[in-house]
C-alpha cells in the first residue's frame, strides 16, 4: 500500500493533496486494523473445550485400529492415531439402557435403579436423586450448553435433560452429523458445547434380508434392502467369505451372513463421525472440540451382547483430547464405562477432586424443591448421590504404560423386563469371576438374539450343537461360578471354578466381589447368605 503526493511545483495543492492523501491512509489502515480486529474476534469467540461424545449401539472393537483385517472404520482410525486408543476399555452391562444410564450416571447402574430397559412396557428409571450426578445436568451447571442426538433410552427424562434435542434418522448417521451444524456452529451463545451423539446401528433391526439363499435369513442389522442407500452414505458392502468370525461365535453360513450385514452398519457409523469432523473443522473447532468414541457394549450376537463375557463387555474407546501434546497413544490402562461422566466433568474443569464429585454439585432435594416439586416417591432408594463410581481417565491420555483401574467389577440384572439373570463380576489381568446368581434358570435370550439366524441354526440342531467354544446346551444351563484365566484363557473356554487346586483363588474372588457389593450398596449383595 502507498501514496505519491504528486509535483511540488504547486506548493499549496501538493499539500493539500498530502492531507488528503495521509487522511486516507490512516483511514484505510484503520479499516484493515478494524478489519482484522473483527476476524480475530470471530476465531476466538468460538468456545474452548467442546465435547463430543459419539457413542454407538451393539458394536465391538471391530475397528481397523484395533487390528480389524475388514473393517472400514477409516475416520475413527484417523481419530485414533491422533488420540489415544483404550485395547481395555468395558462395559458393566452388555443391556442398553442399564449400560446408558452407567455413561450418563458415573454410578453401576444396580445403584442408580436402572436395572434394565427403559421403554415400553419394561420401565426401569434411574433414581430422581441421580440428577445431582447426571451427565447433562453437571455440564450445564459447568456452564455447557448441551444437546442429545439420536438413541436416549434412559428415564426420566427430567433426571437426564439436556437443553436441545436434536431430530434425524439415528441410522442414518451422515444425516445426524448433518443436523448437528447449527448446534455446533452456533455463535450466538458463547458457552463451549456438549453433543451427545448417538447412534441406533449396528444394533439389529430393519427385517431380514429377504434375498439371502439360506432357509434362515440374516438379519439387516439397520441396512437398507436390497443394498441401497441412506443419504449421503457410500454404503460399504462385504463378502461373507471374508468377515472373519469370533472365536465365541459358530463358523456357519448363517453366521457369516449376519457378520456381513453387522459390518455394512458399522461402516455406516464411521462415515458419521467422519462427517461430524468435518463439520468442526470447517468451523475451525476440531481443535478445540474433545471427541469420544465408544459403544453402549458389545455385538448382537448371543455369546456377547447381554452377557457379562467378554465380547458384551469389551468396547472400543478412543479419545481425541486436542489439548494434549502427546498423541497416537496406544493404552493398555483398564478403564469402565463409569469413568465417563467423570472424565467428561474433568475436562470441562467441573469436577472436584476432594469429592470425586461435581464441584457446582447441587443437594438433590434442593433441586426438587427450587422446581416446586414435592415429590413423595421413592427418589434415591436408601442411596446418597455426592460422589461417582467412576474415576477420570484425563490425566492418563499421553501415557501408555499407565494404570488406571487394576481391578473392574461388572453389575448386570435384567435386559428386558422378563429376562431376569443377575450376574456379578470381578476381573483384574490375570483372573475374571462370574457369580451367575440365579443360575438354577436357563440363560434367558433378548427377543432380537432368540431369532437371530446365527443362534437359530444352532439351537434347531440339539443341545451338543457347538456355539463357538460352547455348546448349546453349555450356553443355555450356566454353573454358579465361572473362574477364568484371562491371560491364558482370554476366550473364557475353560472354568477354573470346578477345577481342583483353584479353590483359594476361587474365595480370593468371591471375597473382593463381596467387598466391592459392600462398598458400592448392591442390593444382590443379600443373596450370598440365602438363596
Amino acid at each position: 500500500m502507498g501514496w505519491h503526493c504528486g509535483s511540488r511545483r504547486d506548493p499549496i495543492t501538493w499539500l493539500r493533496l498530502c492531507r488528503v492523501g495521509r487522511y486516507l491512509m490512516r483511514k484505510e489502515v484503520l479499516s484493515l486494523i478494524l478489519l482484522a480486529w473483527i476476524l480475530a474476534g470471530q476465531t476466538v469467540s468460538a468456545a474452548e473445550r467442546n465435547i463430543i461424545f459419539f457413542i454407538t449401539d451393539d458394536e465391538s472393537p471391530t475397528l481397523g485400529c484395533y487390528g480389524d483385517p475388514v473393517a472400514v472404520t477409516p475416520h475413527i482410525d484417523a481419530l485414533a492415531k491422533d488420540g489415544t486408543l483404550f485395547v481395555n476399555a468395558f462395559a458393566t452391562s452388555a443391556s442398553c439402557s442399564a449400560s446408558r444410564s452407567v455413561v450418563m450416571s458415573g454410578l453401576h447402574n444396580h445403584k442408580n435403579g436402572q436395572f434394565g430397559h427403559q421403554h415400553h412396557y419394561h420401565k426401569f428409571a434411574s433414581f430422581y436423586n441421580v440428577v445431582s450426578l447426571s451427565l447433562p445436568r453437571v455440564l450445564t451447571r459447568a456452564g455447557y450448553r448441551t444437546a442429545q442426538m439420536g438413541k436416549y433410552h434412559v428415564a426420566p427424562e427430567e433426571v437426564y435433560r439436556f437443553e436441545t434435542y436434536l431430530k434425524a434418522n439415528s441410522r442414518s448417521t451422515v444425516e445426524m452429523a448433518e443436523k448437528c451444524r447449527q448446534f455446533i456452529t452456533d455463535k450466538e451463545d458463547s458457552r463451549p458445547f456438549f453433543l451427545y451423539f448417538a447412534t441406533s446401528d449396528p444394533h439389529r433391526g430393519g427385517g431380514v434380508d429377504k434375498n439371502s439363499r439360506l432357509e434362515l435369513k440374516p438379519d439387516l442389522f439397520g441396512n437398507k434392502p436390497d443394498r441401497r442407500s441412506y443419504p449421503g452414505v457410500d454404503e460399504v458392502f462385504f463378502d461373507t467369505a471374508d468377515v472373519p468370525v469370533p472365536a465365541f461365535l459358530p463358523d456357519t453360513p448363517e453366521t457369516r451372513e449376519e457378520l456381513a450385514q453387522y459390518y455394512q452398519s458399522c461402516a455406516r457409523i464411521d462415515q458419521g463421525l467422519g462427517r461430524l469432523v468435518e463439520i468442526l473443522k470447517e468451523a475451525n473447532l476440531y481443535d478445540k472440540t474433545m471427541v469420544v468414541f465408544t459403544s453402549d457394549h458389545g455385538m448382537a450376537f448371543s455369546g456377547a451382547k447381554t452377557t457379562v463375557y467378554e465380547p458384551g463387555l469389551r468396547v472400543p474407546f478412543v479419545v481425541r483430547n486436542p489439548y494434549e501434546e502427546n498423541r497416537g497413544i496406544v493404552s493398555q490402562a483398564m478403564i469402565s464405562h463409569i469413568d465417563i461422566t467423570p472424565s467428561l466433568l474433568d475436562f470441562a474443569g467441573g469436577l472436584d477432586p476432594e469429592t470425586n464429585g461435581p464441584k457446582n454439585w447441587m443437594h438433590p432435594d434442593q433441586y426438587w424443591r427450587e422446581r416446586g416439586e414435592n415429590l413423595q416417591e421413592n427418589r434415591a432408594g436408601g442411596h446418597t448421590f455426592r460422589s461417582y463410581h467412576g474415576k477420570s481417565w484425563m490425566p492418563i491420555l499421553d501415557d501408555p504404560d499407565a494404570e488406571h483401574w487394576d481391578t473392574l467389577f461388572a453389575s448386570h440384572t435384567f435386559h428386558e423386563i422378563q429376562m431376569y439373570y443377575p450376574m456379578r463380576v470381578v476381573r483384574d489381568k490375570q483372573y475374571k469371576l462370574i457369580w451367575n446368581i440365579a443360575y438354577g434358570l436357563p440363560y434367558p435370550f433378548a427377543s432380537d438374539l432368540w431369532i437371530a439366524s446365527s443362534w437359530q441354526a444352532q439351537y434347531r440342531k440339539d443341545m451338543d450343537a457347538p456355539y463357538g467354544m460352547r455348546t448349546v446346551g453349555q450356553y443355555i444351563h450356566r454353573p454358579q461360578f465361572e473362574l477364568f484365566d484371562m491371560r491364558e484363557d482370554p476366550n473364557e473356554t475353560t472354568n477354573l471354578a470346578e477345577k481342583p487346586g483353584y479353590g483359594d483363588v476361587l474365595q480370593e474372588y468371591q471375597e473382593k466381589l463381596k467387598a466391592f457389593q459392600k462398598s458400592m450398596d448392591d442390593p444382590w449383595i443379600m443373596k450370598w447368605e440365602y438363596e
